[in-house]
């Protein structure tokens, strides 16, 4: 590692290995998908873990360095890097309030990212959502030399991907989206630390689920009368759960924390 960098400190090491493990515990990443963090102390940097299952995520050693301005890998000899860092690299230079992005596949969303149907938030853990989801489809940006297997293997469709984040001002910094679908491919999360960003992809998971339930068991009711019409969390709705899901994220946070260490499948050797 070049002597101009410095590890990730231990506390945010550690929290980053338990993060892939709940992720995982909760089925919001599989063999697939990734979680980055910026660094604590190099905002130009970001970290994520080598090219291994997230639950397989244990050591110091599985931790990989990279630039935001170009997901290159800050250790030159490193090649075992996930192809779709530039998801993370272009988020973290877009936003710089951003700090933790996650990238899952969860099948619960896969729908709301290709049937057309807006993905809407159904119930107050999910506000963060707010009224309105973007979809980014990767088909509208393939250049004649692209890959066109959906994944984001370069810094012109990762930072495609990160203007879907953005609010109504082109010119803002902020990020005025929580979570993006992506057609056929999952969802992309982001957030101002780690604990609440996996808050925002359990529940984006979870919200999808109940949505996709709402709209089955509409279709299956027989009535001669007219349904009402689903009633989605409005505006201020949305607005004031997202604030409550902000200020009490540390509080699921502990108890999934609690339960991959107590599942006695997962290890974490960094030291707390």
């Amino acid at each position: 590692m070049a002597a101009t960098t410095s590890a990730l400190p231990d506390d945010l090491a550690r929290k980053f290995v338990s993060a892939c493990h709940i992720l995982h515990y909760h089925r919001v990443l599989d063999a697939y998908g990734h979680l980055s963090v910026r660094h604590a102390t190099q905002p130009d940097l970001f970290v994520m873990a080598r090219q291994v299952a997230p639950a397989l995520v244990a050591a110091p050693e599985d931790l990989v360095q990279y630039r935001v301005s170009d997901a290159s890998p800050v250790d030159p000899l490193m090649t075992d890097g996930y192809v779709e860092r530039y998801i993370h690299s272009e988020i973290f230079k877009k936003y710089p309030e951003v700090n933790a992005v996650i990238h899952s596949h969860a099948e619960s969303v896969i729908p709301y990212g290709i049937s057309g149907v807006p993905l809407q938030p159904c119930f107050h853990m999910a506000g963060f959502l707010g009224t309105s989801t973007p979809v980014y489809d990767i088909s509208t940006l393939y250049g004649p030399e692209d890959t066109k297997d959906l994944l984001v293997r370069n810094t012109r469709l990762g930072a495609a991907l990160a203007e879907c984040f953005g609010n109504s001002s082109s010119k803002s910094r902020s990020a005025g989206h929580a979570v993006v679908m992506m057609r056929g491919h999952g969802m992309t999360v982001v957030a101002a630390n780690i604990e609440e960003c996996v808050l925002r992809s359990i529940y984006t998971q979870q919200n999808a689920a109940i949505q996709t339930t709402v709209l089955t068991t509409r279709a299956a009711y027989s009535s001669s009368k007219p349904l009402p019409d689903v009633r989605f969390l409005n505006d201020a709705e949305a607005a004031d759960a997202a604030v409550m899901t902000h200020w009490s994220s540390s509080r699921p946070w502990k108890l999934w924390v609690k339960e991959v260490e107590e599942a006695g499948f997962y290890t974490n050797r960094i030291l707390s």
